[in-house]
This record gives C-alpha cells, sequence and structure tokens, in this order.
C-alpha cells in the first residue's frame, strides 16, 4: 500500500545547502509547516548522524503552525572534488486526539500512516569574489566590536574615577573634620594652659605683693619700735 503524501510543507523542498568555509560548525535552517487542521508529528533523521546536529529532531507541530529545525554540520576538511552523499528525511504522522506518549505512538504508528519527504546535502564555497567582500567587510565589522568593546571599557573605566573621586571626597571631607576638631582640642588645650598660667602668676603676684606689703609693715613697725626706745 502507498504511503500517504506529505502534509508537512518543507523550506526549503529538496536541497539543504551550506556554505563554507568548513572550518566552524556551518547551520542551515529547515522550516516545516503544517497547514492542516490536526497536529502533527515529525520526526528528522539522517544518513550520517555523526556529522550533523539537529535540533529539534522530532516535535509536535500544530495544526497552522511552524516550526524551524537548526541543521548543523560540523567542521571537516572539505574536499571540492568529492560530492555530498548525505541525505535528510524529514518523516510525520498525524497525531492521535488521544496522544499522551509520543514514543509510544512512533513505535505503534502502521506503515500506512507514515508520510516522509527526503532532502540531500549541498556543500559550497564561497567564491572568490564573496571571499574578498567577506574579507574587505570583516575589518569593518571587527572595527565596530572594537569600537563597542572600548567604549565598554571607557564607561567602565570613567565609573571607576567617579567612584574613586567619590571616595577621595569623602576622605578628605574625613580629613578636614578630624583636622578641625583636632585644632579646637589644640585651641581648647592652649586656652586652657593659658588660663592656667595666669591664674598662677596672678597668683604668684598677689603673693608677692602680700609679701613685700608684710615687708614694708614690718620695718614701719621696726621704725616705730625704735623711736618709742628712743
Amino acid at each position: 500500500m502507498a504511503r500517504p503524501e506529505q502534509v508537512l510543507v518543507l523550506e526549503p523542498q529538496h536541497e539543504l545547502k551550506f556554505r563554507g568555509p568548513f572550518t566552524d560548525v556551518v547551520t542551515a535552517t529547515l522550516k516545516l509547516t503544517n497547514p492542516t487542521d490536526r497536529n502533527v508529528c515529525f520526526k528528522v533523521k539522517t544518513t550520517a548522524p555523526r556529522r550533523y546536529c539537529v535540533r529539534p529532531n522530532s516535535g509536535i507541530i500544530d495544526a497552522g503552525n511552524s516550526v524551524n529545525v537548526s541543521v548543523m554540520l560540523q567542521p571537516f576538511d572539505y574536499d571540492p572534488n568529492e560530492k555530498s552523499k548525505h541525505k535528510f528525511m524529514v518523516q510525520s504522522m498525524l497525531a492521535p486526539y488521544d496522544m499522551t506518549d509520543m514514543e509510544g505512538v512512533w513505535k505503534e504508528a502502521k506503515p500506512e500512516e507514515l508520510m516522509d519527504s527526503k532532502l540531500r546535502c549541498a556543500f559550497e564555497m564561497p567564491l572568490e569574489n564573496d571571499k574578498t567582500t567577506e574579507h574587505s567587510a570583516l575589518p569593518k565589522s571587527a572595527s565596530a566590536s572594537l569600537d563597542d568593546g572600548e567604549v565598554k571599557k571607557i564607561m567602565e573605566e570613567c565609573k571607576r574615577l567617579q567612584m574613586e573621586v567619590q571616595r577621595l571626597r569623602e576622605e578628605n571631607k574625613q580629613i578636614r573634620e578630624d583636622d578641625g576638631l583636632r585644632k579646637r582640642k589644640v585651641t581648647s588645650v592652649a586656652a586652657s594652659h593659658s588660663s592656667s598660667m595666669a591664674t598662677s602668676a596672678m597668683r604668684d603676684e598677689g603673693l608677692s605683693i602680700r609679701i613685700l606689703a608684710l615687708c614694708v609693715l614690718f620695718f614701719v613697725i621696726g621704725v616705730i619700735i625704735g623711736k618709742l626706745a628712743l
């Protein structure tokens, strides 16, 4: 019995193109669209599973919705004389209304319920003109990236300097407050010391005056007594 026609719409329909250089991961996007009024289960399979990483490689597409599948080709040594024999197959089936376990549905699916579409892979290297354009555009992009990095560094440095200035201001303010406090203490101590010295001087001066007065008094008394004795 012939399998039913694929209900999903694939973009691209027949070929996945991977554009080099292939020294890094190269990604191609496969769009799967479900135009029906039923949910559709899908799986993406390949003849070279070690060479590709597919995300998502299975799932359910709701009615009227689409899913973008990323097909990531791993780095390899490209040989332009070697044609790619890698192929992909998109397998699908209408999801049961009472589905609870997708893996169980796939295991129990009948061959006549399965639909599939096949795609071949093509590897392309950039043309010389494209390489020149890419290389000429690369410094600009790199420069823009570097400029953004420099701007970020400058902004961080300005922020750091502002924080440093604020810290120095606070330290300067604290130093001024401490200096003023020390000056007030010194002034207070000096005033207290001067006051005590003045008081001591006054006391000494008063004592000297009293002693002098007593001497004068004794002298006068001595003179009076001498006159009385004569």
